[in-house]
């Protein structure tokens, strides 16, 4: 297996941050063929979504967030900004991992598909992105 960690800037606002290129960046680093790509974020308040970027849909997704998640003082975790602890209920809806196959030593994303990270949490301006290669033969 091949891994590595790679500093994701997500800023002081909600955000989802697009690593696609930062994992096929990654991919030739490890000289993929065939086998599968981890994403894994190891912080307790943000996720890994794979998703259509740059049509609305990431604002589309923020959106949802802020419906499903309000950043009030509802939250029982309250330390941190006002809301703080709906960015510890979020990585139940939207993932610290995903798995991607591996096909040639490209991603089998779909034709529209991007690897984001999603941060609802304005405390922690960077992440930390364990990407995994395992090679498949």
């Amino acid at each position: 297996m091949r891994t590595e960690v790679i500093r994701v800037a997500t800023g002081s606002r909600e955000t989802v941050h697009d690593i696609t290129a930062d994992c096929t960046t990654f991919l030739g680093r490890a000289g993929a063929t065939d086998g599968l790509l981890n994403i894994f974020v190891p912080h307790a308040t943000a996720g890994v979504a794979l998703l259509e970027l740059g049509s609305g849909s990431d604002t589309d997704l923020l959106d949802a967030m802020r419906s499903l998640l309000p950043k009030d003082d509802r939250w029982a975790h309250s330390h941190g900004s006002l809301g703080h602890g709906r960015s510890h209920v979020m990585p139940a809806l939207v993932a610290p991992y995903a798995t991607i196959p591996v096909i040639e030593g490209k991603m089998a994303l779909g034709t529209w598909q991007s690897v984001a990270v999603v941060d609802l949490n304005v405390d922690n301006v960077v992440r930390k992105v364990r990407l995994s290669f395992v090679d498949g033969g």
